[in-house]
């Protein structure tokens, strides 16, 4: 039986508590790291579905989360660079938490879910969507008010694209995301005392993004000099397209392996302190009771290089920069503590939390729900997952796709013209081979380019193009979207 309280909403509908890091790679205990900690985040493995090929749909803040949050591909949000909403493209359209309040539930908002100019927009709403939520907090801690003076950068005073470090002296509740946990806390409180209705949490932490800023014993855990550096780079990119290299940032040959290794130290105690901060939630959500109805999800927005290739940061379509962590803690699932092993994608959130939650999403939604995945991990839902990012300026844009199958990593740069890529992640998982120039492969890629061709041409709306970008604001109109 349906319960409706006395607005007409349905009051016995789970509620979904939303955690997002902000550029954080597959760094993590749970997803087999060698050296990071991450107790919390691994303990929410054991009692969710772990997904272990998650991917984004482009390796970037912007274009990543516009397209998570609208079920859609990045060629129909319009939405290819960072600082743009989708109001500006597709205004009528519904976000995930959008559609979750006009279902009733209360949805609210703490720290970065759309794009942030990191760490500058810290403290304000950043690029964020004023439909799509009823409350947002915005904390702005000690990292972003007291510390810029003294954190490295490879680039003095800049920090947010820059690589940048720093281990603060000053306690986790005094850093923004420690004050995000905090937030998240008193939000969980609120909701306990009124269960009328539903909640859709959504928590947006900062780290592990640039400037690595962390509580100084965090990094005591990481000791600098046992920093593994990533070996044979020259070699192994000598078999790559001039784009797939194209993330390169011109201060990252101002690395040796001593800054090397000092970056990854600190990008290592930034996930660690976002996981204790993680923890602090999960805890407050069992505290109150509240656990035993409410789905968990953990993701990122991207993956993250360090050092792979020679690369740094995003934007590129390698498996380290594509893949993304992702658990679904479902209350009841007996599935619980499986592995899911099937490529998946973001987008795919929208549609599978609407089909938990039995909440009504827009019809034009293009990821597939996970629920049959959720209950029979070895389901093979799609089978696939697709990522793009755009090359060149604007006299010479040029993009490329990459598909991850179970087995290989296909990818094209302007539909092969540019290059292609093929790896065979049973023999090669560092993606060190490129096998696409190779003859016995041929056959092979030409299987993966008509597939590739064929999930391409379903990322697009009806119209065929990519919708345009408008500079008129949106008001926002939630009775009538």
């Amino acid at each position: 039986m349906v319960l409706l309280s006395a607005n007409g909403f349905c009051a016995d509908r789970p509620n979904v508590l939303f955690i997002i890091s902000d550029d954080l790679n597959n760094s993590l205990g749970c997803y087999g790291h060698d050296f990071v900690k991450s107790p919390n985040i691994d303990r929410l493995v054991e009692e969710g579905i772990t997904f272990e090929k998650a991917y984004c749909q482009y390796p970037l803040c912007g274009p990543s989360r516009n397209s998570m949050l609208c079920g859609l591909y990045p060629n129909s949000t319009g939405i290819l660079v960072n600082s743009q909403i989708f109001r500006q493209t597709i205004p009528k359209h519904r976000s995930l938490s959008h559609s979750f309040r006009m279902a009733g539930y209360f949805a609210a908002r703490i720290g970065k879910l759309y794009h942030y100019n990191v760490p500058k927009s810290v403290g304000t709403n950043g690029h964020d969507d004023p439909g799509s939520w009823e409350l947002e907090l915005n904390p702005a801690g000690c990292d972003r008010l007291l510390e810029e003076p003294d954190i490295f950068s490879l680039k003095p005073n800049s920090f947010g694209g820059t690589l940048s470090w720093y281990a603060s002296p000053r306690e986790d509740k005094l850093h923004t995301d420690g004050m995000l946990a905090s937030d998240a806390e008193w939000v969980l409180e609120r909701c306990a005392r009124d269960g009328e209705r539903p909640f859709f949490l959504a928590v947006g932490f900062y780290r592990p993004h640039t400037p690595y800023v962390a509580p100084a014993p965090y990094f005591d855990h990481y000791p600098v000099d046992e920093m593994p550096l990533v070996a044979g780079v020259e070699e192994d990119v000598k078999d790559l397209p001039e784009d797939a290299l194209g993330s390169h940032k011109k201060e990252h040959d101002l690395l040796n392996d001593s800054l090397r290794q000092q970056a990854k130290q600190a990008y290592f105690a930034s996930v660690e302190f976002m996981d204790a901060q993680v923890g602090r939630i999960l805890n407050k959500l069992e505290e109150l009771g509240l656990a035993e109805n409410t789905i968990v999800v953990f993701t990122s927005d991207h993956g993250y290089h360090l050092g792979e290739h020679g690369l740094w940061q995003k934007m590129s379509l390698f498996e380290e920069s594509s893949r993304v962590p992702l658990i679904l803690r479902v209350p009841e699932m007996n599935t619980s503590g499986s592995i899911a092993k099937t490529p998946v994608g973001l987008i795919d959130l929208y549609p599978t939390l609407c089909e938990l939650c039995d909440v009504e999403a827009p019809a034009n939604l293009q990821g597939q729900s996970l629920v049959s995945i959720l209950k029979d991990p070895s389901e093979a839902g799609r089978g696939w997952a697709l990522t793009e990012v755009m090359r060149g300026g604007k006299q010479n844009r040029r993009y490329g796709y990459s598909l991850r199958t179970p087995r290989w990593r296909y990818t094209e740069w302007d539909s092969g013209k540019a290059g292609r890529e093929l790896y065979d992640h049973d023999a090669d998982p560092l993606e060190q081979t490129n096998l696409a120039d190779q003859e016995e492969y041929q056959a092979l890629i030409a299987k993966l380019s008509s597939q590739i061709e064929e999930a391409v041409s379903g990322t697009f709306p009806e119209s065929g193009k990519i919708p345009s970008v408008s500079n008129s604001v949106w008001a926002p109109n939630l009775t009538d979207p």
